[in-house]
This record gives structure tokens, C-alpha cells and sequence, in this order.
């Protein structure tokens, strides 16, 4: 599978458990995947919610395509995300009854030229965690430190 990865959303990790992810397609504007092609999105502080048997992300931010003119939409309106019926009813009963989290990992352009986002369902991290990840990460690095010394 060739895909070219457009946006990446490190903090999602940072900051949840990972539980589950979907693939999403997107509706998007002409200009908006122009802007996508070029890479100029960002995924930080944006999440996903369910209205009316929808998936609807919020605060992605798509940059203005520059010879898109009054063509432009607003780099942060709400998107809809495609998923199918059954996948939206698991993910309802996800966040409603569990009091999970929707977020997106990252967005992508598949090997059929379509726009993508992989959706995670996520159980958000206590700071405790968030420090226990980073010590973990500081003893591996240590240890294959150590293991390139001695080799």
C-alpha cells in the first residue's frame, strides 16, 4: 500500500491511550485538497464528535490554497468524516457509555488519490502516565546507548 503521509498528530500519542483506530475519508473542498496535496494541515488540537449519526471533526486547521482566491473556505470549519453505519454506532457507544475520546492520528493521501484521516479511539492519559511514558523512553535510550559503546 502506497500512501503519502500529509499531517501527523505526535501529541495524540503523547497525550492518550490508544485503544482502537478507523480509517475516515473526509469531505473536503476543490481548494481544500489542493492545500491537503501540498501538506498544509495541521491535526494538533483537533478532535472528533458524533452529532446525529455523524462524525464531524473539529479544529483541524487547512491552510488557504494560495491561488484558491474567493474559492477559500474557513482554514478551520468543522469537516465530516466517512465512516460507515456500523462503525459510527460502535464509535457512539464508545464515547457515550465508556466516556472515550475521538482523535485523529493522522491524515494521509491513499494509493487511489483519496484523502484520508485515521481516527483513534482514545482514553485520555493522567500526568502520572504521561511521566512514566518519558522515563521509559529516557531507560531505552540509555540502554541502546550503552549497547552501541560496547559494540
Amino acid at each position: 500500500m502506497d500512501m503519502k503521509v500529509v499531517a501527523n498528530n505526535k501529541k495524540a500519542r503523547h497525550d492518550y491511550f490508544i485503544e482502537e483506530t478507523y480509517e475516515a475519508g473526509i469531505t473536503l473542498t476543490g481548494t481544500e485538497i489542493k492545500s491537503v496535496r501540498q501538506g498544509r494541515v495541521s491535526l494538533k488540537e483537533s478532535y472528533a464528535r458524533i452529532e446525529k449519526e455523524e462524525v464531524i471533526l473539529y479544529g483541524m486547521n487547512i491552510s488557504p490554497y494560495e491561488q484558491g482566491n474567493r474559492f477559500n473556505v474557513d482554514p478551520v470549519r468543522p469537516r465530516k468524516l466517512l465512516l460507515h453505519k456500523r462503525e459510527i454506532r460502535k464509535l457512539i457507544g464508545y464515547t457515550t457509555l465508556k466516556g472515550l475520546t475521538l482523535v485523529p492520528l493522522r491524515m494521509y493521501i491513499n494509493d487511489r488519490g483519496r484523502a484520508k484521516v485515521e481516527l483513534a479511539v482514545a482514553r485520555g492519559k493522567k500526568e502520572y502516565d504521561k511521566r512514566h511514558d518519558i522515563a521509559k523512553r529516557d531507560a531505552d535510550r540509555r540502554m541502546q546507548q550503552a549497547m552501541r559503546k560496547h559494540s
